[in-house]
């Protein structure tokens, strides 16, 4: 699938860049798609080719570009120790700032319809929380953000429909946390709460040790089921 990189000034550091995937028919509405620890790689490429066949016009911003640049690991042991580390080189609010950025110029790109949505995976499904408090997109979708039930002080700064994707034996998110978030939206008609029975990255089919494929499919289905609600391709 061809993609193409449109930079995203980023201050004085630079430019972050954008992998932006365009469907057959030229245009349509945009999904901000943010990274795991893995970097824009086979599997977040993997995750946008399905949702470019939807008919969306996606946009991965590199995450690590910082420090990192062109970041892409192996979805084994030693690669997953190697994210680790290089995510705890990230400053969260630089990258919330730059994953906002990054939505901005989607949204600007002529392919793109209307105003995008955002989706994350793991560090991309925190990110992606912090995106749609600040940057009020059209609809947002967190699978297993470990740091969203850190960040329940946000719930009133996010009005756009929510769905939020959790493992009931995910290491990285207890399960305490996950109840917190289900208390802080109980009543709010914008977010949805879909708790799968699999741990942690469980929609990761590039790694033997977190893809549960029955919990992959049935949070997929939901997604693109709420995605034809709320941001239709």
């Amino acid at each position: 699938m061809a993609s193409r990189s449109v930079p995203v000034p980023c201050d004085d550091a630079g430019s972050m860049p954008l992998h932006v995937w365009v469907p057959e028919g030229g245009s349509g509405p945009g999904i901000l798609l943010i990274q795991e620890i893995f970097g824009v790689g086979p599997y977040i490429r993997s995750v946008a080719q399905r949702l470019v066949d939807a008919g969306y016009v996606v946009g991965a911003p590199e995450v690590f570009w910082r420090f990192a640049p062109g970041w892409e690991a192996s979805h084994d042991q030693a690669g997953l120790e190697a994210s680790v580390a290089k995510a705890g080189e990230l400053n969260p609010a630089t990258a919330a700032t730059d994953c906002a950025r990054a939505f901005a110029a989607l949204e600007e790109l002529d392919e793109v319809v209307g105003t995008p949505g955002v989706m994350g995976f793991c560090l991309g499904g925190t990110l992606a929380w912090s995106v749609a408090a600040g940057a009020q997109p059209a609809v947002c979708v967190s699978y297993y953000g470990s740091g969203v039930p850190q960040m329940l002080d946000q719930v009133d700064n996010v009005s756009c429909p929510t769905l939020f994707h959790f493992g009931n034996a995910d290491a990285y998110t207890p399960n305490e946390g996950v109840d917190a978030l289900n208390a802080a939206i109980d009543g709010r008609d914008n977010f949805v709460l879909n708790v799968e029975n699999a741990g942690h990255a469980f929609d990761n089919h590039e790694s033997e040790m977190f893809y549960d494929e029955s919990a992959a499919n049935a949070a997929w289905a939901k997604t693109m089921a709420f995605l034809g609600t709320h941001l239709p391709a």
